[in-house]
């Protein structure tokens, strides 16, 4: 089975540096394809056995739309070579409990459908958390985490499936029947708030993109993020906290569910908040 990654980038240094190691342990790293959204050395450095493809940056115009758009006509291709095409942001990394499933391989092969969605959370660098460790993964060191069905997304697909708004996206007629695919086992680990010294440079330069001339840019949570990110790291850090088995397991009940938008063509899991935290298993840092 040929299985590969690709992720789309500026300047998330810290975040392209884990995305580099977990799934070139994973697939192999000449199985890793970087798109880097405008030229920059520093990506080729960090992900130096990848396949690193340069996109102009000049115009943002409808920013979103474009960049969703140009990644699944990327994917789409690379479904010609491989039988699964593994798609996230720089910050996620997909981790599959080791009493589910073996690999990323023994996981696909057990699949019937065309995607497989994950049970998403958001990891967070508390107040009194350790400085990172260079050279240590990073799930290894940041383990409190809550869930979200925001994040819980549409990462891995085959037969030339595009992806859309975290979900897929799929000709209207077919929504209503498609199977929500999301194993049991399956977690995406979202990065974003997991180191507050990186997520001030990338807040920086989401600022900028916002606040940029220009149709169809992203919204309040990129103009205002460094206010974003106080209010999500203050309300995660007051959470109780739960265990995590009990924690996933209602999670994992609460989104099946789906959304299911015909007019626009998407099933995608529900943007579901929750009310508790949970410390991630030893076996998040080793996967």
């Amino acid at each position: 089975m040929m299985i590969c990654a690709i992720t789309m980038v500026y300047r998330d240094y810290w975040a392209l540096s884990e995305w580099y190691s977990h799934y070139g342990r994973a697939v192999g790293h000449e199985n890793l394809y970087v798109i880097s959204h405008g030229p920059d050395p520093e990506i080729q450095r960090i992900c130096p056995e990848a396949s690193v493809l340069v996109v102009p940056r000049d115009d943002l115009t409808h920013f979103d739309v474009r960049r969703g758009q140009m990644l699944n006509n990327f994917q789409n291709g690379l479904n010609q070579y491989f039988d699964w095409v593994i798609r996230t942001d720089a910050d996620e990394l997909v981790c599959l409990d080791p009493t589910y499933y073996a690999s990323f391989h023994d996981l696909f092969e057990r699949q019937e459908g065309g995607s497989v969605f994950a049970l998403g959370l958001d990891v967070y660098d508390f107040s009194d958390d350790p400085p990172l460790s260079e050279g240590t993964p990073a799930l290894s060191q940041r383990r409190n985490a809550v869930f979200t069905g925001h994040y819980s997304k549409a990462w891995a697909v085959r037969n030339r499936i595009a992806l859309k708004r975290h979900g897929v996206k799929l000709r209207s007629k077919l929504v209503s029947e498609y199977p929500f695919n999301m194993p049991k086992g399956v977690y995406l680990a979202h990065l974003k708030y997991a180191n507050r010294a990186a997520l001030d440079d990338v807040n920086h330069d989401r600022v900028l993109v916002a606040n940029a001339d220009g149709l169809g840019l992203p919204g309040p949570a990129w103009r205002d993020a460094p206010k974003v990110t106080r209010r999500t790291l203050n309300r995660a850090e007051g959470l109780p906290c739960h265990p995590f088995e009990q924690s996933a397991d209602a999670a994992w009940r609460e989104l099946q569910n789906p959304v299911r938008d015909e007019k626009n063509g998407i099933v995608r899991a529900r943007s579901v908040k929750f009310g508790s935290r949970t410390v991630l298993p030893d076996w998040f840092g080793s996967t």
